[in-house]
């Protein structure tokens, strides 16, 4: 009864070795390259939409004002689980790019107030700036799809890298930014 149990443990143990390693393969062979656009500084790529929004103290930003630098767009909601769960990843990018890369989180305006964003914000101590976009002019421009969308917008002004909620992070569309003068 026990070499039993032990083969039917060793069994199931090796058919859950086995499907992990093929969801792996099959992540990285086929899907991380349909989802993933290349950080390349090439005429490639669209250039980025321009919006104007504010930010969560009042002030008036547009994608314009980032001109000749590399900028991280992130569409975000504090009502949204996954923009949650990507936020460390987001900090710790902030951490290793922030002197290279500006960080701009995107608040999506969706049952969200400019104030309930700054609380938000400010509970939390995030490290980079917040712009909120209460009409949805940048998540239309951008077509965003959902919250934790994020856009990577290299130095000529061209969109190099999305990221979709099942999509890797923008590690390397931001590795390749160029120290700031």
């Amino acid at each position: 009864d026990d070499s039993l149990n032990s083969k039917k443990a060793a069994i199931g143990i090796l058919a859950v070795v086995v499907l992990v390693g093929a969801l792996y393969v099959v992540n990285r062979v086929w899907i991380e390259p349909l989802s993933t656009q290349r950080a390349e500084a090439s005429t490639n790529h669209p250039f980025a939409p321009q919006f104007s929004l504010t930010d969560i103290s009042g002030q008036k930003l547009s994608l314009a004002d980032y001109k000749g630098k590399v900028v991280l767009l992130d569409f975000w909601a504090t009502w949204c689980p996954l923009c949650a769960a990507l936020m460390p990843r987001i900090e710790a990018a902030h951490a290793k790019y922030g002197d290279r890369v500006e960080f701009v989180e995107v608040a999506v305006g969706v049952n969200e107030t400019r104030a309930s964003v700054r609380r938000h914000v400010e509970r939390h101590h995030y490290p980079f700036r917040f712009l909120f976009d209460a009409t949805g002019a940048a998540v239309r421009a951008y077509q965003a799809p959902t919250p934790s969308y994020g856009v990577a917008v290299n130095a000529q002004g061209r969109a190099v890298y999305n990221r979709s909620p099942a999509a890797p992070h923008h590690t390397s569309a931001l590795s390749s930014a160029p120290a700031r003068q």
